[in-house]
């Protein structure tokens, strides 16, 4: 479990460092666009009061908390199931990765009342509207490991 533990905790400081510094340092608020590699990567700030790419963000008030709520059910899952069932070494952090990253949002919605989504990448011609942060990759990356690590723990 200190696997889990610590691939959660890292995950979960950089996503927060992250953000702390396009909030405070870069003053993403306030200028709202920076181009970082363009047309690659930009720094675009959107305030996430839904789920992924914004869906549900005209829900009431209400639906903070039970995304909130929603993230502490999962978090739980999660450990419950890697306790159970201990995955290898890629499984433990992968749990971690996806507990750290999902803790993060939550933060962020206590904090703002809202995730603060500032990653934008863009490719070929095509425009991509969507915003991201580093808790939504730590996640992503968690889930799909834990798909590909979390069976049983094998044996070399």
């Amino acid at each position: 479990m200190r696997l889990v533990f610590w691939a959660g905790f890292w995950a979960f400081i950089t996503d927060q460092a992250s953000k702390f510094l396009v909030l405070n340092w870069l003053n993403l608020r306030e200028v709202t666009h920076i181009e970082v590699l363009p047309p690659f990567l930009q720094f675009h700030m959107a305030w996430n009061r839904g789920i992924n790419f914004g869906l549900f963000s005209d829900s009431p008030a209400a639906a903070k908390w039970v995304l909130i709520a929603l993230a502490f059910v999962i978090c739980g899952f999660v450990l419950h199931w890697v306790r159970k069932d201990p995955p290898g070494k890629w499984g433990m952090i992968s749990a971690g990765f996806l507990i750290g990253g999902a803790l993060g949002n939550v933060i962020d919605r206590l904090l703002f009342g809202a995730v603060v989504d500032f990653l934008n990448m863009s490719c070929c011609g095509i425009n991509n509207p969507y915003a991201f942060n580093l808790a939504d990759v730590w996640i992503f990356a968690g889930a799909i490991g834990l798909v590909v690590f979390g069976g049983k723990k094998t044996e070399a």
